[in-house]
């Protein structure tokens, strides 16, 4: 799926001067009947998780070799040093790379992660189509993508590239169960709980529709799995996409992922943190009978700068699955209103009315939520009370 080890500084420079200097001499000569002479082999290779965020998803590379020539393409290079590089990730338009690494870089940025390639069944008019359009697909010019964590990622790519040269002969293995995209992120982020409260605030409904079996290929190791499964029809024969498998590097399936976040380093319990604080400012300006303002200047700025952040990503950015997000009822930009208002007593009738609306919205937000198409985090709760509550003190004591 995915971002992945390539964003240092000194092995994008690498990647860069490689997939530049080596594209040309890659180039097949369609006149040169000895490199045509030599057999061609496609394998599909596949990463699996590692430690860091952006290689939580594992990585695929489709790998070509042909005589002496052995060139691993690589679609998860991007340059983290590009301009507003982060801003554009953000947005949806950054650019990411295709890159052919020797097998001697093929594996730079993946130490430890257990690797394995599988050999295609493909005709030798089929590898050379994929072959030839990898090395024109490299080539300064033609090699950047827009890339997008869903639909077009470095395990897509392959997938894509797969499809093209076998057409209507490939044949993938039915699905039965139900599987969405946030149960397959949530699966690889299970021990990365803030990484799962991230992708469960900004990305919305559409993470919960159920997938069929090409989509749940923006994992790598789905579409390694899909392709262990897949078959080919040649000359009315049904024979396996897979003819050989081989663990190149024979560590955990589990991939190198860090250890499962204790509890207390949770976003479930900073939530019930901040509720807890909440109730004990609460029921203290219960008994004053007037509203800390401070604490809901900084409540309010807090979840009103998250909505900002909710809204551009539903409004501004051409990102997948940031529309409809239901959050956005509990955690929106009006929050930065009361945020500013509680400090001027001209505002109190306007106040009033506003926590009331929210105070309203908040409630219907957790009883229908079962019914809504978005699954939420649990910790996403406590945290819609925090703002319940203080709008029910303001209410209360104004």
């Amino acid at each position: 799926m995915t971002h992945h080890a390539f964003n240092l500084r000194a092995l994008t420079t690498l990647i860069l001067f490689l997939a530049m200097s080596v594209g040309a001499q890659t180039v097949p000569n369609s006149g040169d009947s000895t490199s045509e002479a030599d057999s061609i082999e496609v394998r599909l290779v596949t990463f699996y998780p590692g430690a860091e965020v952006f290689s939580l998803f594992g990585h695929t590379e489709l790998r070509v070799t042909q005589g002496n020539a052995d060139w691993y393409y690589n679609y998860g290079v991007f340059d983290f040093n590009t301009p507003n590089f982060v801003y554009r990730f953000v947005k949806g338009d950054a650019e990411y790379l295709c890159a052919p690494l020797p097998p001697q870089y093929a594996t730079m940025g993946m130490e430890g992660r257990r690797m394995v390639e599988q050999r295609l069944n493909l005709t030798q008019q089929q590898a050379r189509q994929v072959r030839d359009y990898l090395v024109v697909n490299s080539q300064p010019g033609n090699n950047t993508y827009v890339y997008q964590y869903l639909g077009d990622n470095c395990s897509t790519r392959p997938r894509d590239i797969i499809e093209m040269a076998l057409g209507d002969s490939l044949h993938y293995a039915p699905m039965t169960d139900f599987v969405t995209y946030r149960d397959m992120m949530s699966h690889y982020t299970r021990n990365y709980p803030w990484e799962q409260f991230g992708i469960d605030l900004v990305l919305g409904a559409d993470l919960d529709k159920p997938l069929d079996v090409r989509q749940r290929m923006f994992i790598p190791m789905a579409l390694m799995q899909a392709a262990a499964r897949a078959t080919v029809t040649r000359q009315g024969r049904s024979l396996p996409l897979v003819t050989d498998t081989q663990v190149v590097v024979d560590t955990s399936e589990q991939g190198t992922v860090l250890p499962p976040t204790p509890w207390w380093r949770s976003p479930m319990a900073a939530a019930l943190a901040l509720l807890a604080i909440t109730v004990a400012i609460t029921v203290r300006d219960w008994r004053r009978h007037r509203a800390t303002r401070w604490f809901d200047t900084v409540v309010y700025a807090l979840y009103g700068l998250v909505g900002c952040v909710l809204f551009f990503l539903m409004f501004c950015s051409v990102r997948e699955a940031t529309w409809p997000n239901y959050n956005a009822l509990w955690v929106n930009p009006l929050m930065l209103f009361p945020a500013v208002a509680v400090w001027f007593s001209a505002m109190r009738r306007v106040l009033r009315a506003y926590h009331a609306v929210n105070l309203a919205v908040i409630a219907f937000t957790v009883l229908a939520w079962p019914c809504l198409p978005q699954v939420a985090n649990s910790a996403f709760f406590p945290l819609m009370a925090v703002p319940a509550l203080r709008s029910i003190n303001f209410l209360l004591n104004n």
